[in-house]
């Protein structure tokens, strides 16, 4: 009970510490939340739903045009697709049009699964289709083997105008360490 009081003060605190910043900034509505991902087999998908749920943000998927098999996700195989993609940097695997416009949301949370320790192709993709200089950006992960570190690095040199905040592995997170992270990037949910 008591943790749970102490949950409840620490949202109603950043809360009241979030709109004083939003109204600082000239801004008179709440922030908007992007939360937008990459998920190949579902693991991904399940950690932007509760990045969602906690934060009240609304979902995107990013979906390629053409779904990935089992196959073409086989990493012993250097020529399936996803090998022949990330040994590309140029890569750009063609996505299919998202539901929502990215640019009218303040804080995009971005997550993927990492492949050969950085985002797949299909996450640059999402970022250079729309024009998200100046918003906060933040990244979430999940991996069988690697950390979120140099895939988080490596988007940051590669997309510099953006504003990047601590980014997470979230592999069987659970929503206590889930707040803990969203309260360190200064987020608010309730």
């Amino acid at each position: 009970m008591k943790y749970r009081f102490v949950l409840l003060f620490m949202f109603l605190f950043m809360n009241a510490q979030l709109m004083a910043q939003g109204n600082a900034a000239g801004k008179d509505r709440p922030v908007r939340t992007l939360v937008a991902y990459f998920s190949a087999t579902g693991t991904t998908e399940a950690a932007a739903r509760n990045i969602a749920r906690l934060t009240k943000g609304e979902l995107c998927g990013i979906e390629p045009v053409k779904p990935y098999t089992a196959a073409d996700l086989d990493w012993r195989d250097k020529e399936s697709r996803s090998s022949i993609e990330m040994n590309d940097g140029a890569a750009r695997p063609e996505m299919k049009a998202v539901a929502v416009d990215p640019t009218a949301f303040d804080v995009i949370f971005i997550g993927y699964p990492i492949w050969w320790d950085l985002a797949p192709r299909i996450v640059n993709t999402f970022l250079e289709s729309c024009d998200l200089s100046g918003k906060t950006v933040i990244p979430f992960a999940t991996s069988g083997s690697s950390g979120i570190a140099n895939s988080a690095a490596v988007l940051k040199r590669t997309y510099p105008a953006l504003k990047w905040q601590e980014g997470r592995l979230l592999n069987g997170a659970d929503e206590a360490a889930l707040c803990r992270w969203l309260g360190r990037n200064g987020y608010v949910f309730e």
